[in-house]
């Protein structure tokens, strides 16, 4: 086992408590196993020979019965146990895998490619389970009964145990042979994959683009193109493990046929009583059968091992402090009690950060403090690092030098470095410029922000936003669902929806990323007059390009190259 497959293993919860009960199963199916042989050839020699009546038959078939019912429960439970296995492991390394993306940051997901990852996270996750539920319980059963038979080989025939000690390394020798190749396929079979994957998520994405542009069937051909690659590699694969099972079963065949063809002579030559050769006969083939059946599964083993270093790449990727995930749970934090609507201080002291594969820092030791109850405007053009300085204040992304606090009214600080990132962003309300709505009611959405909130409570933050004008005209009012995204309103309407969460949030600090782009002059004019409300009695941090935003500002600051340039100029707006 190398050590991937140990850490797979090591990631699953329970680990020792399943691995012994799939011990215990494996040696009650071994034990089973033999009981059968035995109880089987004494009914065939006593029903050849009639050396017993018709009773003592009769009992030895119903013994019979019994163990075969026995063998069908223990073939149950080990299913069962393995079913759940792989569910707990699917749901244990997805857990991981989000709160992981999530350390990271967009930042890091910038750098990735995020067809891979969707992949890995879905349909890749999902090859786990032909691993546990087929070849990690047929190890035990491996491990087991061939040794099990070959002792009780030893006791009946001493010559047919040592053909079958000498034949049995066959079939994993040539198992081995066979699964570096498949090896190899199946990680060109996932690589096709997430490539297919990649491309289908990028298509769907730019869908609209592509169309405006009339390159969407261009797209389509390529899709499909990737998509035939895929089923090339797949069938590749698939070719390999057949071959692997025909090579396996004719060396079982084989080995087998060393075995009965000398048990058969000795047996006419008088040198084998009857029982003790249908013995040997019935128990050979079970030797190689729990071998047999691991190198059939080995393809299933393969296939998720490749998931799981692609998911294990995702947990060791380190963030901007060089820490990885550990797999265990995450450290406690003293929770702060939260002051809603008390202004605060804000203090960025040499923060940089510097994204994957670029060149240029987004931020380049950039220091800001903002006063309790300030307003600071953001310019400067695009890519200047104004919305990666809010990202760092939200906890998205992951400063790779200095320090951010927050210190609260009543005088305690919140170091973004050592205080839970949840805790820091109950202190803050955050409006993005293109904010995400939830296939659930308009109510639903607002209490985003706050989710004990009442219905008052919803109705009257909605008012401050000036989103009751219109949710008053929606079929079923605040009850209304919305489509994806919000589908079925208006940006100026999303705009007005987010603005009201913030204000049923009612933080101390409240972080506006440009509200207003892409609005008309109306929808507009609604949002800067309930931004304008929202600031009030805050520490606030906006983000600005156009002047509506930047009008109720006590200083504006630009940006560029991450870099502080200029402040208090409230004509000095960046462009793009």
């Amino acid at each position: 086992m190398n050590q991937l497959a140990r850490r797979l293993l090591a990631s699953l919860p329970a680990y020792r408590v399943i691995a012994l009960a799939f011990t215990v199963l494996a040696v009650a199916g071994a034990v089973a196993i033999l009981v059968q042989a035995e109880l089987l050839a004494r009914a065939l020699a006593d029903g050849v020979l009639s050396r017993s009546g018709a009773e003592a038959l009769a009992g030895t078939l119903a013994l019979l019965a019994g163990v075969f019912a026995v063998r069908a429960g223990l073939s149950w439970a080990q299913q069962a146990l393995a079913q759940r296995a792989a569910a707990s492991i699917k749901a244990s390394l997805r857990r991981r895998l989000l709160r992981r993306t999530q350390e990271l940051g967009p930042g890091w997901l910038t750098g990735q490619h995020s067809g891979a990852l969707t992949t890995t996270l879905g349909r890749g996750l999902d090859a786990l389970e032909p691993y546990f539920t087929g070849y990690f319980p047929q190890l035990f059963v491996a491990a087991v009964v061939p040794l099990a038979v070959l002792v009780r080989l030893a006791v009946a025939d001493l010559a047919s145990a040592v053909i079958v000690l000498v034949t049995l390394p066959l079939i994993p020798i040539f198992g081995i042979l066979v699964g570096l190749s498949t090896k190899r396929a199946t990680e060109r079979q996932w690589r096709s994959l997430e490539r297919l994957g990649g491309h289908f998520l990028d298509l769907v994405a730019g869908l609209p683009t592509l169309r405006a542009f009339g390159r969407a069937r261009a797209q389509a051909v390529a899709v499909r193109r990737t998509a035939d690659e895929h089923r090339v590699a797949t069938m590749g694969t698939l070719r390999i493990a057949f071959l692997s099972a025909l090579v396996l079963e004719l060396v079982a065949t084989l080995s087998v046929a060393l075995v009965a063809v000398p048990v058969g002579l000795r047996t006419l030559d008088g040198g084998m009583d009857l029982e003790t050769a249908l013995l040997v006969l019935l128990l050979a083939p079970e030797a190689y059968l729990p071998l047999r059946a691991l190198g059939s599964q080995f393809h299933a083993s393969t296939e998720g091992l490749a998931v799981a270093s692609r998911a294990f790449a995702v947990l060791d990727e380190p963030d901007a402090h060089g820490a990885a995930d550990s797999g265990r749970p995450e450290r406690a934090v003293v929770a702060r009690a939260h002051e809603a609507g008390a202004p605060c201080v804000v203090r960025f002291e040499g923060v940089s950060v510097r994204y994957p594969r670029r060149d240029e820092p987004a931020l380049d030791d950039l220091s800001l403090t903002v006063a309790p109850g300030e307003r600071v405007a953001l310019v400067g053009p695009s890519g200047a690092g104004k919305s990666t300085l809010l990202n760092v204040l939200l906890g998205l992304v992951v400063a790779d030098a200095g320090r951010v606090t927050l210190t609260k009214a009543d005088g305690a600080e919140l170091d973004l470095d050592t205080v839970d990132v949840q805790e820091l962003r109950r202190q803050l309300a955050w409006v993005p410029q293109r904010p995400h709505l939830f296939a659930r009611t308009v109510a639903e959405n607002i209490r985003l922000g706050r989710p004990d909130a009442g219905d008052d409570d919803v109705v009257r933050a909605a008012r401050l936003a000036h989103a009751d004008e219109f949710v008053t005209d929606l079929p079923r009012g605040y009850d209304t669902p919305l489509g994806e995204r919000g589908a079925g309103l208006s940006a100026g309407q999303r705009q007005r929806i987010a603005l009201a969460r913030a204000f049923l949030r009612d933080a101390p600090l409240l972080l506006l990323d440009e509200p207003t782009a892409g609005l008309d002059a109306g929808s507009e004019a609604a949002v800067v007059d309930a931004t304008s409300r929202l600031m009030a009695g805050r520490t606030v941090l906006v983000v600005a390009h156009r002047p509506a935003m930047v009008a109720d500002a006590d200083r504006v600051v630009r940006l560029e190259h991450g870099r502080i340039v200029g402040g208090s100029d409230r004509t000095a707006l960046g462009v793009g």
